[in-house]
């Protein structure tokens, strides 16, 4: 029942094997990134083999987060883009500079496309979406620089999820594993109702 209701949200979606597919490698690299680095996340991610963190990626949206919630620095830093400079830039290793790359490039196809597929994978609001849309290809490894010091696990705040997909990989058990990805898809939606 709950494989059939992540495949039936998937289409209804619009989303394809290969988006989907990629962005299943891109929770991947972050999970493993996550591993090597400081923090609760982290400590938990560490602590699971590589088969584990490849189980745990499968989610239906992204496990990492560069502000993209965040209309406001967005729209800040997209009006800005040419303002940015070297001394600006944070010191950090290769392989994340590289996962940012990829990720940032993945956020502007999928807020390319049509429908609200950068909404349910990666929590954009419209008006980040609306600013995705007019960068060029071009723009994008001008913005790698700035936001390497913005990735973050997503919902890094909670401690219920990150220890519950962490437990339920760890056991190698793929529906508690299931139950958990499809929490993400509820915490996801709770984050798009507008607050009280």
């Amino acid at each position: 029942m709950q494989e059939a209701y992540v495949g039936s949200w998937a289409r209804e979606s619009h989303l394809s094997a290969e988006i989907l597919g990629s962005l299943y490698d891109l929770n991947h690299r972050f999970l493993d990134l996550a591993a090597a680095r400081a923090g609760w996340v982290a400590a938990r991610v560490a602590t699971l083999s590589a088969a584990q963190r490849a189980a745990a990626a499968g989610c239906p949206y992204a496990l990492f987060d560069l502000r993209f919630q965040d209309d406001g620095y967005w729209q800040l830093r997209l009006q800005n883009l040419g303002s940015w400079s070297v001394a600006d830039e944070s010191a950090v290793d290769d392989d994340t500079v590289n996962f940012v790359r990829l990720a940032l490039f993945y956020a502007w196809h999928v807020a390319s496309s049509d429908g609200i597929k950068a909404q349910l994978l990666l929590g954009m609001n419209s008006t980040t979406i609306a600013a995705f849309r007019r960068l060029t290809v071009n723009d994008l490894p001008g913005l790698v620089a700035s936001e390497v010091k913005h990735l973050s696990p997503r919902w890094s705040g909670s401690a219920v999820y990150w220890g519950s997909l962490t437990a339920a990989a760890a056991r190698t058990d793929p529906k508690a594993l299931r139950r958990v990805q499809l929490h993400g898809l509820q915490l996801a939606a709770a984050a798009r109702l507008p607050g009280p």
